[in-house]
């Protein structure tokens, strides 16, 4: 592998990938404590078809993933389908001026997931071919954290805008009669997508991928050993517990802790920079001392998290379980993604990583029905229970299953 300039210690594709997600981030943040509320009080959308606008969204994503990891491999044109992703992503954005009922914001919802899932495993073989293996946690984590940044910054610029242009009018809830107010949002929400699609195309390279015919890439599980398909089902039953974020923002805005959009938007920036200062950290460590560990460590906290947010009552409630799910997204997001391909030969990179987005991304449709189901008829505390149970047994089938190869320098790309 050609030795790339270092930036911040990783490589200068890393880096301008970084940059990507950080102007992506911006823009998707500001929009996922929005659009929930948009649904809600702005189109009178019922908590069940939140969760399953966002169930239908995700899933959309993820039954492009494994197609797109494999294409990158077949093809070897990872940089391509990365920029057709992110292009995609950037031209639905501006479409939530027009929305005017839930199926709208279903559609454009799924336009933006249909990007987001031709984008993603591409661009994390852009990642993982452009790093040494003893490199590659810090990588991931670096890249993580700059992804996470234009998280904490998104909700911060809705802050802005709303205090600068519009005052105290956007109100606990807000309604039809604030459109203006979303509005602006999703116009200013399309400039960083657009410019992070601009940045991918003009600075980071194509790199030709060379294999032998002996290792050509086959969009097949069993083309993977048994104990990645042993990290899928356990890293699939986690998922079907994760419901979208959007109920984490309606526990804290709605009844009985009705936390005004303005604060909560505080919280979630907050939520944002913790996470990417352990995310930077938890990529090192794990190169010390494997993925594994960190992962589920990240796996308990979630469930700690969703035990606390299922009995909140408070806004220090909030405050104190966001922060410590943002200790959470920086131990395990970026980790999973890691582990994923230190358990597959480097010409099924792009296949192991499609597979991970696919059968998480495709729990989250069952994952948000059954959320939105157990809020209507057992109460908002209900999904979270159900979260954390399901998290807790995941974190000891991980432990117990899934055994990874011991990590060396040596089997560097």
């Amino acid at each position: 592998m050609p030795q790339e300039r270092k930036i911040a210690g990783v490589s200068k594709t890393v880096f301008t990938l970084g940059i990507v997600s950080l102007l992506q981030d911006i823009s998707s943040e500001m929009l996922v404590p929005i659009v929930p509320q948009f649904l809600k009080f702005a189109i009178g959308a019922s908590t069940p078809v939140i969760g399953l606008i966002e169930g239908i969204a995700e899933s959309t994503a993820a039954l492009l993933r494994v197609w797109a990891g494999y294409a990158a491999d077949k093809f070897g044109r990872p940089k391509l389908l990365t920029v057709v992703g992110y292009g995609l992503s950037a031209l639905s954005k501006p479409f939530f001026v027009v929305a005017s009922s839930w199926e709208h914001v279903l559609a454009i919802r799924f336009a933006d997931r249909f990007g987001k899932g031709i984008r993603s495993a591409p661009r994390d073989v852009l990642i993982a071919d452009s790093t040494a293996n003893s490199e590659r946690g810090r990588a991931f984590g670096l890249h993580r954290a700059m992804d996470t940044t234009g998280a904490m910054l998104g909700p911060i610029v809705v802050v802005v805008l709303i205090l600068v242009f519009f005052g105290q009018r956007f109100l606990v809830e807000p309604g039809p009669e604030h459109r203006a107010v979303y509005n602006l949002i999703f116009l200013c929400a399309a400039v960083p997508a657009i410019l992070s699609w601009l940045v991918l195309v003009v600075f980071v390279p194509e790199k030709q991928r060379s294999r032998s015919d002996s290792s050509k890439p086959q969009v097949r599980i069993g083309a993977l050993d048994r104990q990645f398909r042993l990290f899928l089902v356990v890293v699939t039953l986690f998922s079907i517990g994760n419901s979208s974020d959007a109920f984490l923002v309606l526990r804290a805005t709605s009844a009985p802790i009705k936390m005004g959009m303005v604060s909560f938007l505080w919280v979630y920036a907050a939520f944002n920079a913790l996470s990417a200062l352990v995310a930077l950290r938890s990529g090192v460590i794990s190169d010390k001392i494997g993925r594994k560990p960190v992962v589920i460590t990240g796996w308990l906290v979630f469930g700690l998290v969703y035990l606390g947010m299922a009995r909140a009552d408070s806004y220090l409630d909030v405050w104190a379980w966001f922060l410590l799910y943002g200790v959470y997204y920086g131990l395990a997001e970026g980790m999973l993604r890691a582990l994923a391909i230190d358990l597959a030969p480097a010409h099924l990179r792009g296949t192991a990583v499609g597979a991970y987005f696919t059968f998480t991304g495709l729990a989250l449709l069952p994952a948000s029905v059954i959320a939105g189901l157990l809020w209507k008829h057992f109460g908002p505390p209900a999904p979270f229970y159900y979260g954390a149970a399901t998290s807790f047994v995941s974190a000891i089938l991980l432990g117990l299953l899934v055994k990874v190869k011991e990590y060396t320098a040596a089997q560097s790309p």
